[in-house]
């Protein structure tokens, strides 16, 4: 490679580096969507699985990650509305708690990412597959047909 060259890629590479440092955002913003109410001490939400699972990969609610909380108060009609809201914020991931919020989750988006936790994702017409979920949701599903026997109480 020419001396010439070398610098023209370089340089290019320095600048388009410098413009998307300067289009991050400071802090990831995780859009909260749940279709029930808030608890009672906010707090709590911080003790639970989620934040601690974020917390040990290194993501701390407040000082490297803010997260946007939508609550439903179980009017699903509101759903749509707030997750519309998380939309126009342009949040970086959707955290869906429920059936309900997933479901409007995926109306209202099909690029911001969409994390989950349902029963049977396909049957709610969430994801094509549990091997290749496809489109911007993904998530967490308790289906395990093949442990569904043992699930069966033994005769005796």
């Amino acid at each position: 490679m020419k001396r010439r060259d070398f610098v023209l890629l370089l340089t290019g590479a320095m600048t388009a580096a410098r413009r998307l440092s300067a289009q991050q955002k400071a802090m990831p913003v995780i859009g909260w969507l749940s279709a029930i109410s808030p608890p009672a001490n906010l707090g709590d939400l911080a003790r639970g699985s989620v934040h601690q699972a974020m917390s040990e990969m290194g993501f701390v609610e407040a000082q490297n990650l803010a997260v946007e909380y939508r609550w439903a108060e179980g009017r699903y009609d509101r759903l749509p509305a707030l997750v519309a809201d998380l939309v126009a914020r342009k949040v970086d991931l959707i955290a869906a708690d429920g059936i309900p919020a997933a479901l409007a989750a995926k109306n209202a988006t099909s690029t911001i990412p969409v994390v989950f936790a349902v029963g049977d994702p396909i049957g709610l017409g969430l994801v094509a597959s549990l091997a290749r979920p496809g489109g911007n949701l993904t998530g967490v599903s308790s289906m395990a047909p093949e442990l569904s026997p043992k699930r069966l109480p033994k005769s005796t």
